[in-house]
C-alpha cells in the first residue's frame, strides 16, 4: 500500500498547478527524459525560466535532474505520480459510492436493494417509468424501448 503525507500531496497539487510545469512532466513521460534546452524550445520561455520550473518540479519529488557535461539532463523522479495517483483513487472510490447512493435514491431503491413499493412512478419527480418519447427503464436503471 502506497502511504503518502499531506506534505508531500500538497508540494506536488502546487507543483502541477501550473500548465508550463504539466507540460514538462508530460514531455519527460513521453521522451524518457530531456535537457533543459530541450525542454524550453517548445514552451518559449528562457533556459533560466525552465530551470526554475524543473526546481519546484524536483521539490516534490516529480523530476530529478542531473548535470551531463554542460547540460542538465531531467527525468521523471523516483516517487513519479503514485501519491497522487493513489489519493486520486481513493477519492475516486468515495465519489463512486456517494453516486452509487444517489442513483439508490433517485431510482427508488432503498439501500438494502429492495426496491420502494412496486410503484411505477418515480416518488421524487412524480414521473412514471415510461418517458414521453416511448423510452422506459428495465430493472437495471437502463433506457430501453
Amino acid at each position: 500500500m502506497v502511504q503518502y503525507s499531506a506534505e508531500g500531496l500538497d508540494r506536488a497539487f502546487a507543483a502541477l498547478a501550473d500548465s508550463n510545469r504539466r507540460e514538462i512532466v508530460r514531455r519527460l513521460g513521453t521522451a524518457g527524459g530531456a535537457t533543459i534546452s530541450e525542454l524550453a524550445g517548445p514552451l518559449g520561455m528562457t533556459l533560466t525560466g525552465v530551470k526554475k520550473h524543473v526546481s519546484v518540479l524536483e521539490g516534490a519529488g516529480l523530476v530529478s535532474s542531473e548535470k551531463v557535461g554542460r547540460a542538465r539532463r531531467c527525468a521523471l523522479g523516483p516517487g513519479r505520480l503514485d501519491e497522487v495517483e493513489h489519493w486520486i483513487g481513493l477519492y475516486r472510490q468515495m465519489l463512486d459510492e456517494r453516486l452509487d447512493r444517489l442513483g439508490e435514491l433517485v431510482e427508488g431503491v432503498a439501500p438494502t436493494g429492495e426496491t420502494g413499493g412496486g410503484c411505477d412512478t418515480n416518488e421524487l419527480t412524480g414521473r412514471s417509468d415510461s418517458d414521453d418519447n416511448g423510452w422506459i427503464r428495465d430493472e437495471g436503471g437502463r433506457h430501453v424501448r
